[in-house]
């Protein structure tokens, strides 16, 4: 015994520093995210129209989660995303304009800063919009660097300086340019570059990087290489764009030899715009579109891809959703969510590595602004009310205005027609337990009493001087609309 002693009291004094080297490396996380993208607009979900080859072999190497939630609006996803909690929790029921008093508070812990906290290089490209005043951007909440804009790509206003309609590119805090339209047909490329070379620079260590494309938000502006290539007029030419991005970026994980210690994931925040006609995608075989908490505005065609890890070709039909990010990715990089504040997602490792098919949900809510629409429970979803089909589709379909409940079975019909609330009370009687107690925190047409402050500036400016800061008044609009 006595050899041993020395050995054991060697190992007290090396270095903590010393044994860490030997571990294995945190994972590197990345999350692709598509502005506006229909469920049915991509191969591995149907698609026909659209060529979308590395999206398909992402598909084939990893897992379709085909449960996968988002919300009705692009402000309110993105909250979500980042906090981990519904938009209404955190006083996010709708979409920021240019110049909003209002973003996302200082106070919530964001994903971003969870993964810095472990050493991890961070870094947002893209569409932002969780508000562009400079205590809103992405640079105050966690990330190393920005580069994107920080809103729609159709909030653009006049510049005072030449009158040209534009919006703004950010890099970190500072406008570097005012694009116009046609410069936007370059973001796509110029996004994939600065990601390409956010992994190269950060290969060493672990990273998250978060890549919310601006694609294929109206207006659509695929780049010159694309335009007219596919079968399916400028929309498909920017979904194939889309296509191209997400194959560069795993070419340079594989490359790099990093696609075995990287997870992953590609989401849309929401559904099609279907009012835009040509310039919408499709939900396939799902009802209603983007503004909706029909399954077309909120169920988003979602793959994860972890080498070695998930299973190649699996699916998942759980209940998920992207409010799961937050505890999903903080689990992989071995650290512990923050407990001093109520988040609504769940940890989605066991479900991604195989380990459970069961979702980690007792069941998903849909929120359409304050107002409580529906509620899901395995197959069973029950709305609570009228539902609109989408944004600037005025009033509800004739089988959704009634006031009183309706009942849909999802496993037999995904599309949502048929209400079958008289056959099977003692299921509505169920969900109907359920949106209450969630409505008696969260609210239904107003905020609850679970629901916390959205971040404030008392006097907002523009990211840059504008002619015309309060254009049409769009945001107001739709901000209106979602609530």
């Amino acid at each position: 015994m006595k050899p041993i002693l020395p050995l054991l009291l060697a190992l007290l004094l090396v270095p903590k520093v010393a044994l860490a080297a030997g571990a294995p490396a945190r994972p590197n996380i990345v999350l692709l995210f598509i502005d506006d993208m229909g469920y049915g607009d991509i191969g591995p979900f149907g698609s026909t129209k659209n060529r979308t080859p590395n999206l398909d072999r992402m598909a084939r190497e990893g897992m379709k989660l085909t449960s996968f939630y988002a919300a009705p609006v692009c402000s309110v996803s993105r909250s979500q995303v980042m906090t981990g909690c519904y938009g209404v929790r955190v006083s996010i029921p709708g979409v920021f304009g240019p110049g909003n008093r209002n973003g996302i508070n200082a106070d919530e812990h964001t994903v971003a800063e969870l993964l810095k906290d472990r050493g991890y290089a961070t870094m947002c490209i893209g569409k932002w919009h969780l508000g562009d005043q400079p205590v809103f951007l992405p640079t105050r909440h966690g990330f190393d660097h920005y580069f994107g804009l920080p809103y729609s790509n159709d909030m653009d206003r006049k510049s005072s300086a030449d009158g040209r309609s534009v919006v703004p590119l950010v890099r970190d805090e500072r406008v570097i340019e005012l694009l116009d339209g046609d410069a936007q047909d370059q973001l796509t490329e110029r996004y994939t570059d600065e990601a390409v070379k956010f992994i190269r620079e950060n290969q060493a260590r672990p990273f998250f990087l978060y890549f919310p494309h601006t694609a294929v938000h109206v207006p659509i502006h695929p780049g010159h290489k694309f335009q007219g290539k596919s079968a399916n007029g400028r929309y498909g030419d920017w979904i194939e764009e889309m296509d191209w991005s997400v194959g560069r970026v795993l070419d340079n994980l594989r490359e790099l030899k990093l696609d075995a210690n990287t997870l992953v994931m590609f989401s849309s925040d929401n559904g099609p715009w279907l009012v835009k006609g040509k310039d919408a995608g499709t939900a396939g075989p799902l009802r209603g579109g983007k503004g909706s908490t029909w399954e077309g505005g909120v169920r988003e065609s979602t793959l994860a891809w972890w080498p070695g890890r998930i299973a190649p070709g699996s699916v998942s039909d759980a209940i998920a959703g992207n409010i799961d990010f937050l505890p999903t990715f903080v689990n992989v990089a071995g650290g512990t969510v923050p407990t001093d504040r109520k988040i609504d997602g769940k940890n989605l490792l066991p479900l991604l590595l195989g380990q459970t098919k069961e979702s980690p949900h007792e069941a998903r809510y849909y929120y359409r602004g304050y107002r409580l629409e529906a509620v899901r429970q395995g197959p069973w979803k029950l709305a609570l009310g009228p539902q609109s089909e989408g944004m600037g589709i005025d009033g509800a379909s004739l089988d959704a205005q009634a006031s009183g409940v309706r009942l849909y079975n999802l496993d037999t019909e995904i599309g949502e027609r048929t209400n079958v609330a008289a056959r099977h009370p003692d299921v509505v009687q169920r969900l109907q337990s359920l949106a209450d107690t969630m409505a008696a925190e969260l609210g239904n047409g107003k905020p609850g009493p679970g629901v916390r402050p959205a971040g404030l500036v008392e006097n907002p400016v523009m990211l840059y001087p504008s002619s015309e800061p309060g254009k049409k008044g769009a945001a107001k609009k739709a901000a209106r609309k979602e609530r």
